[in-house]
């Protein structure tokens, strides 16, 4: 597909700098833009870029002023991230959208689904499940029985949603992730073997939210399993039966939530974290990369370190790890020294 300047600013309610009729075909990094790409410059360490990149097109800030001459045609806007964010949706739905279902699909009884929906290749759904408009699900994703899924919600290959399980509208689960499956739930038993504790609560996922690649999200033991509007975790994270993930909260790869755990909203959870079930984690809180949670987080805390500690703290604490060494043969040096 092909887009003049023109064409994408009059999308991205922009003002342009050069020739509207230029026509771009593919999208490219700034550093790497060949002729007839389009690209764009939000992160000022990129800017020398601009002025030797091949790219026909670039989307730029409204206040970026030009220290040199530049051969591509600019795009102003107020936020050229959120500009090239909001293209990059406009040219997946201009892709050609499939609806209908594949002949080796298998659908289970009393199923709904949207004639503007697609379902694809060895996916298997089970009975009583409702599926909305413009719902893709993609090959070999299983569906089981009482599951429904809201509108523009994409499943990627791969993908299991169990039983009783609820996914909102314009929601996004990436390939191999597990949503439903059993909590961690076992009694222990005089014999010292475990008994397993049956999971008979749900999964709810609400409005917008992303859920990347072999990630698991475990049903309720009672009640539900909770992500809320706007959350967005990465790859290769598990959420424990009764979580509740609060709105627009993001959590980085390879971080774990126990049990029953509340986290509130706007949250910001680096890669690796661990956080220990039935704890109540406020808003606005920052947890740095491999830290580990395991108290009560009032709001509006900054957090680092195992068991994880206010952010400046640890930052000063640091300072004297790191001279730990030299600290303790100063402390043997005066040991040795006679005393009076």
């Amino acid at each position: 597909m092909k887009f003049t300047a023109a064409q994408i600013a009059s999308i991205l309610n922009g003002t342009i700098d050069g020739d509207a009729s230029i026509e771009v075909s593919q999208l490219s990094k700034i550093e790497e833009g060949t002729m007839g790409s389009l690209t764009f410059l939000a992160n000022p360490k990129y800017t020398p870029y601009i002025y030797k990149t091949n790219a026909s097109l670039v989307i730029v800030n409204n206040d970026f002023v030009a220290e040199e001459d530049i051969a591509p045609t600019l795009i102003r806007v107020p936020d050229a991230y959120q500009a090239f964010s909001t293209l990059l949706e406009f040219y997946n739905n201009q892709k050609a959208a499939k609806a209908g279902i594949e002949k080796t699909a298998i659908i289970g009884e009393e199923t709904a689904i949207d004639d503007s929906a697609y379902i694809g290749h060895y996916v298997v759904i089970g009975k009583n499940v409702t599926i909305g408009k413009n719902v893709s699900i993609h090959t070999h994703v299983v569906i089981e029985d009482d599951v429904t899924i809201g509108n523009d919600t994409v499943v990627f290959q791969h993908s299991t949603i169990h039983s009783s399980t609820t996914l909102g509208d314009f929601c996004v689960i990436h390939g191999g992730c597990v949503i439903g499956s059993d909590g961690f739930g076992f009694a222990p038993k005089e014999d010292g073997t475990y008994k397993k504790i049956p999971q008979t609560g749900r999964v709810v996922i609400e409005d917008h939210v992303d859920i990347g690649a072999n990630s698991t999200i475990d049903r309720a033991t009672l009640g539900e399993t909770r992500i809320c509007r706007g959350v967005k975790l990465d790859n290769q994270i598990q959420i424990a039966h009764n979580v509740e993930i609060g709105p627009n909260t993001v959590i980085a790869a390879q971080s774990g939530v126990a049990g029953s755990t509340k986290v509130g909203s706007n949250c910001v959870i680096g890669g690796q974290v661990g956080i220990i079930g039935h704890l109540k984690v406020g808003d606005n809180v920052r947890i740095q990369g491999q830290s580990g949670v395991t108290s009560n987080i009032k709001s509006d805390q900054a957090l680092y370190g195992t068991p994880a500690m206010s952010y400046k703290d640890y930052i000063k604490s640091y300072i004297f790890f790191k001279r730990f060494p030299s600290i303790v043969k100063r402390l043997e040096a005066l040991e040795k020294q006679p005393h009076e």
